[in-house]
């Protein structure tokens, strides 16, 4: 018995060392030396030393197998592609690409998923990917970039179905600081007035605003209304929050206040 156990357990070390999909989970979570990376890397028969990206596909569901199947279909190992999985939520698609600036190619790839899933599965998924690497050990690298992506993205870029890491902008600032310092700035700039009770009309009417460069004939067309009602909303929201957005001071601060709100709400929802 002690001799079968001692057989199975070797037989189960052999597979590993010579299994793809274990090679690349290890990898993406750190769990490789260099040197174990390079020799198992070869034994494999896997490039070294290629441009590759890491997308991060999250699906509605856990577990979605049918979505898991069909980028597995997309992306075969014979294109160098991998595609595996080291949690319930999301699925990761190691793309190997043509050049280390082929950020055009990897923004495609993953609208190529989005589309596909949402029109073949009737799925509604979100990708994200990392910067583009092209050793085989900075995979990790890229994977991690990838799931902070996902994660600023739920929070402060939640109409996009794709988010780079490498277009994160300030949100991936915010995502960075500590929650003391974000509550901090939120009482100083409002005191006890917090920005997180704005109605619809109102943060539709700021966020048009600012996506108009602070133009009030421009913004008041696309709103359908008044140059006067536009004006009148302004002031209104001027006396609530103290700030008014038609001075670029104002209006920058009025956005980070309402991303730094958005990033402490999500934390309120996570578990600890």
């Amino acid at each position: 018995k002690i001799a079968v156990s001692q057989l199975q357990n070797l037989i189960i070390a052999y597979k590993e060392r010579f299994d793809k999909n274990n090679f690349f989970q290890n990898l993406i979570l750190d769990n490789l030396l260099l040197v174990d990376i390079y020799n198992r890397a070869k034994k494999l028969r896997i490039d070294i030393q290629v441009p590759r990206v890491v997308c991060l596909v999250e699906t509605k569901y856990d577990k979605d197998n049918g979505a898991l199947e069909m980028l597995k279909s997309l992306f075969s190992p014979q294109s160098g592609d991998f595609v595996t999985a080291v949690d319930e939520k999301n699925i990761i698609i190691i793309k190997q690409l043509e050049t280390l600036e082929s950020h055009e190619q990897a923004e495609e790839v993953c609208h190529t998923i989005v589309d596909m899933i949402n029109s073949e599965a009737m799925i509604k998924v979100k990708v994200a990917y990392g910067n583009i690497v092209e050793e085989l050990k900075d995979v990790s690298k890229s994977y991690k970039e990838a799931k902070m992506a996902l994660d600023v993205g739920k929070i402060f870029y939640a109409d996009k179905d794709v988010v780079s890491y490498g277009t994160l902008g300030i949100g991936r600032l915010i995502y960075q600081l500590p929650v003391n310092l974000c509550q901090m700035f939120i009482e100083e700039i409002f005191g006890q007035q917090m920005p997180d009770n704005l109605d619809e009309e109102t943060l539709t009417t700021v966020n048009t605003f600012m996506e108009n460069n602070l133009n009030v004939s421009e913004t008041a067309r696309k709103l359908f209304v008044h140059r006067n009602t536009l004006l009148y909303r302004l002031e209104k929201l001027q006396k609530s929050t103290g700030l008014d957005i038609r001075v670029f001071d104002d209006a920058l601060t009025l956005k980070i206040a309402l991303m730094v709100v958005n990033y402490l709400r999500y934390l309120d929802t996570q578990e600890y």
